[in-house]
């Protein structure tokens, strides 16, 4: 069984700065792809940043230039450096990630949400 554990969510002023941070555990699996995603109020989930085994990276028109995504692969954990926040950055943020484990073929794990509000 592989799980995703988010940390560092939290309240923050517009042009402040949060770090995400998202640990996989488990038990002899290989990470693929890892990327964070966003679900404010009424709105659909949308994904913010991603990051290939071998660190490309991918960003949504929003957040280029604010948002650096990083993963350290020792660690199994992937960070989201979130700078200059914005009001309409609120959202819960939902770290994914592309696993296979020795069992289980390929798939999408996602961890519980951490809340990320700005306040202007």
């Amino acid at each position: 069984q592989v799980q995703l554990v988010e940390s560092g969510g939290g309240l923050v002023q517009a042009g402040g700065s949060l770090r995400l941070s998202c640990a996989a555990s488990g038990r002899s699996f290989s990470i693929n792809a890892m990327g964070w995603y966003r679900q404010a109020p009424g709105k659909q989930r949308e994904l913010v940043a991603a990051i290939t085994s071998g660190g490309s990276t991918n960003y949504a028109d929003s957040v280029k230039g604010r948002f650096t995504i990083s993963r350290d692969n020792a660690k199994n954990t992937v960070y989201l450096q979130m700078n200059s926040l914005k009001p309409e950055d609120t959202a819960v943020y939902y770290c994914n990630a592309r696993i296979r484990t020795t069992i289980v073929p390929t798939q999408d794990y996602w961890g519980q949400g951490t809340q990320v509000t700005v306040f202007s």
